[in-house]
């Protein structure tokens, strides 16, 4: 039997949509399902593994932010957005929530359809060596083996995406990255298709759990103009 590249969620209300979808991501070699309502979709999440959920936001019952927020709660599935919006807080908030795509309606579904080759290939990369020993700072403790971060000895729970670039900035004590050489180290990409508010979005987040004022980073420090480095 001939292995597929992966399952495919498709969480739509509309039906041409998920339709027009579903057929080029099977003429990939995905194998797809479909969901047309936010329980729906719970439901499927719930009791099947999938590969890459493409995520509506505007859906009936449950809107695609509450799912995608409460989906990053338990796993670190790639997520791609559909949205009607085109308004930047709306792509900031998908961004923030953990989203790894967002497409904006309408939208060519050949283009879809490499977007989520491309968030597979990066997602599913193999990892770099992590480090041998802890990386330990003043209060601050990275295990690149078991992926566990500690603050004062308090452990804190960071997505997969939010610890692989805490370790590689941490990795490198002040040095400065921009933020497209953080997509292309972090996530393998670049601002060609990525959006670099992606960076910041992430960074925003790792403070907020790190940080005993976020507003006053300790560790994660903003060089104007340039971008971020890490502050041992």
């Amino acid at each position: 039997m001939e292995e597929t590249a992966g399952t495919v969620l498709v969480v739509d209300d509309e039906d041409i949509v998920r339709e027009v979808v579903c057929t080029y991501l099977e003429r990939e070699g995905f194998e797809t399902r479909q969901a047309s309502a936010g329980r729906a979709a719970v439901a499927l999440i719930e009791t099947e593994p999938f590969d890459l959920i493409v995520l509506d936001v505007m859906l009936p019952e449950i809107d695609g932010f509450s799912i995608l927020s409460q989906l990053r709660k338990r796993t670190d599935v790639p997520v791609i957005l559909l949205t009607a919006r085109t308004e930047e807080t709306d792509r900031v908030l998908g961004l923030e929530l953990g989203a790894d795509d967002y497409v904006v309606k309408p939208f060519s579904p050949r283009e879809l359809a490499a977007r989520v080759r491309t968030v597979l290939r990066r997602t599913t990369r193999a990892e770099p060596p992590a480090p041998s020993t802890p990386l330990s700072f003043d209060g601050l403790e990275i295990d690149g083996r078991s992926r566990e971060v500690r603050v004062d000895g308090h452990p804190v729970e960071l997505t997969a995406k939010e610890f692989d670039l805490l370790l590689f900035l941490a990795s490198s004590p002040r040095q400065v990255f921009s933020r497209g050489q953080l997509l292309e180290q972090v996530w393998d990409s670049s601002t060609d298709w990525q959006d670099a508010s992606t960076v910041t979005v992430h960074i925003r987040r790792i403070r907020r759990k790190i940080e005993k004022d976020a507003n006053e980073p300790r560790w994660l420090a903003t060089v104007w103009g340039v971008g971020y480095r890490f502050e041992p």
